[in-house]
């Protein structure tokens, strides 16, 4: 499931990354990419070892642990892997799939991937994260503060920045559920039973819609 959810950020928190981003030392982004992606990534990366990059690490953690939407549709055991990215001029990510599994003491599957875009879009020209379905190809390119989630098994990329500068944070969830299908189910199923609740109350049906959902939870979670 593929899905954006806009203003993720307050204007506070956005510029809190933004500040943090003018202070933080860059690196060559190939030092995180897989033996192929080397090939095609050209950007930098927020170096993962200090202690401003694990500050920010937490900080979007903590934002997305507390966003309703994204624990839904997502339903993290885990938020891992998280970079800080810089694209200047000329700097792309070609076409590429994901991990499977990421860490470095500890492997953490990747089934979700998202990112966050920090820096408006009339700001930089290029730049549009591209992701492929077997039929088409959408480009993305959202409003700072806003954040897109799509599956790791996908084929995308980062088209070239040709203006200005392209600052984003990115990462990857291993989810509760490993079957993006049956997660899609749940999501489904969670929707429906807060709206029921939303206009009704706790009625039967609620309580059906309820245990179905619980249920289906604990034969399929991880």
């Amino acid at each position: 499931m593929l899905f954006s959810i806009d203003n993720l950020l307050t204007s506070e928190e956005l510029n809190f990354f933004i500040d943090r981003f003018l202070q933080a030392a860059f690196i060559d982004g190939k030092t995180t990419a897989g033996w192929h992606a080397k090939l095609v990534k050209n950007n930098q990366q927020l170096d993962k070892t200090t202690p401003l990059a694990q500050e920010l690490r937490e900080q979007v953690q903590s934002i997305l642990k507390k966003n309703a939407l994204f624990q839904s549709a997502v339903l993290p055991k885990i938020i891992h892997s998280i970079l800080g990215s810089r694209y200047d001029v000329g700097m792309s990510y070609g076409t590429h799939t994901d991990n499977a599994l990421m860490g470095d003491q500890e492997f953490w599957r990747a089934d979700v991937s998202f990112t966050l875009f920090l820096s408006e879009p009339e700001t930089y020209s290029g730049g549009e994260l591209v992701i492929e379905n077997s039929d088409e190809e959408r480009s993305y390119k959202l409003t700072a503060g806003s954040i897109i989630v799509y599956p790791s098994t996908t084929l995308h990329r980062v088209e070239p920045v040709t203006q200005g500068v392209r600052l984003a944070i990115v990462g990857w969830v291993q989810s509760l559920v490993r079957d993006p299908a049956n997660r899609e189910i749940l999501f489904d199923l969670d929707t429906t039973r807060r709206s029921i609740f939303a206009k009704e109350g706790k009625t039967i049906e609620f309580d059906l819609v309820s245990k179905t959902y619980t249920n289906l939870l604990r034969r399929w979670a991880e």
